[in-house]
């Protein structure tokens, strides 16, 4: 696999000079998952180093991208619906241009919509692109054709190197591999990122020192599933491996996370590193997605139940103070209610302190859309709120016992009610506590003094 550095080009920033003759503005918005956000990080990068200035709404940019998430259908609606809103800033100023990024922009489908029910969109870019927008916008500027083309999927050129703005002063998304080689049946990622490339560790731990020297205090490590670190890059090192290194090399006051991972590459081996480093957190997220090996056989998970009950077992033993979240699908294709009960057993056996619950979709272009579904939605709809009031009971019981415990947790953000802020913990659990803003990116001790479902309630010590 190639790998290419990221050079400014000297020529896109002289024609988009010469194309305003004043400094521009862009405005960028992102849609789905952590990994768009960082792509977003790099796409905003770029464009200040060709010389635009970021503004906040669409109503005042001469560039408008969306960086776009095609995961689920209703994801894609979203972004149609905010994208044609814009038709009428294109109508009263004809100048303004207008982008669309990411996922969704390797789809051939989207391609052949924008052309019939959104003409004034003038560009299109694939994932993990942001180095190319330069020579897209010097094509436009230039020929003034618009490039509504399907652009190559999972390119196997990785470039290093791309500016980014980080929308955090303390907290960081750092990607270690791109694309995804699982092809589960319901998920058109693969199709859209392309196979799974990995950097170098050597990048990874540049990038990693660096943020840890500019003071950063939780980073996560992204991949579609960072669990096969390693594929592409002719290293022979796994996933723990490299969290080791990264633990290793860069001693500091910060927390490492990482997201996803997927339970058929999850390993004794990284819990066991898991364990070894204060830096990594005490929390997994694991999608487990059914607790039926009939339906996980259907999804291609290529893992059973027991499979990744094992793994959770030896995590307990091993680290006692894990936390563990997971995703659950409701209504996949030919899942019966003994299927469904499989997975509330799972669910009751691991104990998750966060599920993300969604129920089965069709997604166009993936092998579950041409499997028959016949259940009704009124039947999934009943299920996934019996696994909500089940998760909901089980969080309590988890928590409680955690009144009057003292945890350290990253504060983050303004909390729910006024006079608050909140913190994330070791165990990804959020804490409400009494405080004012300005104490955003700083460790606080924190007693329980409450559970509200999801939510804890603290007080400083």
């Amino acid at each position: 696999m190639e790998r290419l550095q990221y050079n400014r080009d000297e020529h896109a920033a002289e024609v988009v000079a010469a194309h305003y003759g004043r400094q521009p503005a862009a405005y960028v918005r992102s849609f789905g998952c952590q990994q768009n956000v960082n792509d977003t990080e790099r796409l905003v990068g770029v464009l200040l180093d060709l010389g635009y200035a970021m503004v906040d709404s669409p109503q005042q940019a001469d560039l408008v991208l969306f960086n776009t998430c095609a995961v689920r259908e209703h994801a894609e609606q979203r972004v149609y619906g905010n994208l044609g809103a814009l038709k009428a800033l294109k109508q009263k100023r004809n100048g303004v241009l207008i982008g669309l990024c990411g996922c969704m922009g390797v789809e051939k489908t989207t391609i052949d919509k924008l052309r019939e029910s959104y003409p004034f969109v003038d560009i299109v870019l694939g994932t993990n692109a942001a180095d190319q927008l330069p020579s897209m916008l010097v094509e436009k500027m230039t020929t003034r054709k618009k490039a509504l083309r399907v652009p190559p999927i999972g390119d196997e050129q990785l470039t290093e190197g791309v500016p980014l703005v980080r929308q955090s002063s303390y907290r960081a998304f750092l990607p270690i591999t791109f694309g995804c080689d699982n092809y589960c049946s319901y998920c058109i990622v693969p199709y859209v990122r392309g196979r799974e490339r990995s950097r170098t560790s050597a990048d990874i731990l540049a990038e990693f020192k660096g943020l840890v020297d500019a003071g950063y205090k939780e980073i996560t490590l992204l991949g579609q599933n960072v669990n096969s670190y390693g594929k592409g890059n002719d290293e022979k090192m796994d996933f723990s491996d490299l969290l080791a290194l990264l633990c290793t090399e860069a001693p500091g006051d910060y927390k490492l996370r990482f997201m996803t991972s997927h339970p058929k590459d999850a390993t004794r081996k990284m819990i066991d590193t898991i364990c070894a480093y204060p830096q990594l957190c005490n929390h997994l997220h694991l999608p487990v997605q059914s607790g039926s090996n009939e339906i996980l056989a259907l999804m291609n998970r290529r893992y059973t139940a027991e499979d990744y009950l094992g793994l959770i077992r030896y995590a307990k033993e091993q680290c006692p103070e894990m936390t563990f979240s997971s995703d659950i699908m409701v209504g996949y294709p030919g899942e019966t209610e003994a299927d469904f009960e499989k997975t509330m057993e799972l669910v009751r056996e691991v104990g998750y302190t966060q599920l993300f619950t969604f129920i089965y979709s069709k997604r166009p272009g993936t092998a579950a859309a041409e499997q028959p579904d016949l259940t009704d939605h009124k039947a999934k709809a009943d299920r996934i709120q019996r696994l909500l009031d089940l998760q909901e009971e089980m969080v309590a019981g988890i928590c409680t016992p955690w009144t009057g415990r003292v945890f350290t947790g990253l504060v983050e953000d303004a909390g729910r009610t006024e006079g608050t802020m909140q913190a994330r913990l070791d165990n990804n659990m959020l804490v409400e506590f009494a405080a004012q803003p300005g104490c955003e990116g700083s460790f606080v001790d924190l007693k329980i003094t409450g559970v509200r479902g999801a939510m804890l309630d603290g007080v400083t010590v």
